[in-house]
């Protein structure tokens, strides 16, 4: 392909991507890049919405093991999805990327309210927007987060970047050597098989609103851009029939 086969997508960023290497908190080095793949994205004219999750700093089921209320520990969450797109929205602007981040929970001096169509706005001049604060709900992950605003500003891709696996796998790659690797999957045959792309309100809100999902590293520079530009890497979900 020459040309991007996506005009607008939501890229799903998993918290623990941006602590890289550390495990915890914020990876100079790993928010520089992906702030950099953003950019190749962007130049393409390609409108980018971006959802960014928070378990490098807080988990909230991992705070309802500590016997916190769920509720709470999601709310804790919520706000650690702040601190992070905060720090993805300054790794943007620092290479001169137009960026506004949106809150489901207000905080008017910290970014914008999420308002729908203010965010399509903001993609159609060619400005990334990130969508913090999960749905702003306790219960609701950032998976489903990221279904919803894609379903919400209509865009045609979800690109789930991971930092340890490059696609779907039949098992955990790390613990069973004969795990295989799926080039395509379909929403039905994730949730029957359980295979933990997704959660199931994220898979089910993809396949009603037939959102494809592309599973891929993040790790490796360009990986963006490759898919954008249509090249088979990683796991691509639908709602269909795979092949």
């Amino acid at each position: 392909m020459d040309h991007p086969v996506y005009k607008r997508i939501v890229l799903k960023v998993s918290g623990e991507s941006l602590a890289g290497q550390n495990g915890y908190g914020i990876d100079a080095a790993m928010i520089s890049s992906i702030a950099e793949q953003v950019k190749e994205v962007v130049e393409l004219n390609v409108e980018v919405a971006i959802v960014v999750g928070g378990g490098n700093i807080w988990r909230g089921i991992a705070g309802t093991a500590k016997g916190i209320d769920r509720a709470t520990a999601d709310y804790m969450g919520m706000l650690a999805t702040v601190m992070n797109s905060l720090a993805l929205q300054d790794a943007l602007e620092q290479i001169d990327v137009p960026t506004r981040v949106q809150t489901s929970i207000a905080m008017q001096q910290i970014a914008e309210p999420y308002i729908r169509r203010r965010a399509i706005r903001h993609l159609e001049k060619g400005r990334v927007v990130i969508f913090a604060a999960g749905t702003g709900n306790p219960f609701f992950s950032t998976d489903t987060t990221a279904a919803l605003r894609a379903a919400e500003i209509e865009a045609e891709v979800i690109l789930m970047a991971k930092n340890k696996v490059d696609g779907v796998y039949s098992a955990d790659p790390f613990k069973d050597a004969s795990a295989e690797k799926f080039e395509q999957l379909t929403y039905l045959e994730v949730l029957n098989r359980n295979l933990g792309v997704m959660d199931s309100t994220a898979s089910s809100l993809c396949m009603d609103n037939n959102i494809p999902l592309v599973v891929f590293s993040i790790t490796e520079s360009g990986n963006i851009k490759r898919v954008v530009m249509g090249e088979k890497i990683g796991t691509i979900v639908v709602k269909g029939s795979a092949s």
